[in-house]
């Protein structure tokens, strides 16, 4: 496997990692939607950190994920 490849696969473990601790904290603490809004907004700007360039995947993969959890947990459709 070329160092290219390891390090893509390193940065999706990584990112894969942020959005599941953000997704938990979110879940299980006691925190504002203001405050889940605006963890989600820094996951999302360390993941154009790590990926530039793919916000449309972003929006596609991880977004949903965010929206479904924050829907559910402050009750807004």
């Amino acid at each position: 496997m070329d160092d290219e490849l390891r390090d893509e696969e390193r940065r999706i473990r990584r990112l894969r990692f942020i959005v599941d601790f953000a997704l938990n904290f979110i879940r299980v603490n006691d925190i504002t939607h203001e405050e889940a809004l605006s963890i989600f907004e820094g996951v999302k700007r360390h993941a154009l950190k790590l990926f530039p360039d793919k916000e449309e995947a972003f929006e596609i993969i991880y977004a949903p994920r965010f929206r479904r959890l924050l829907n559910e947990k402050y009750k807004r459709s």
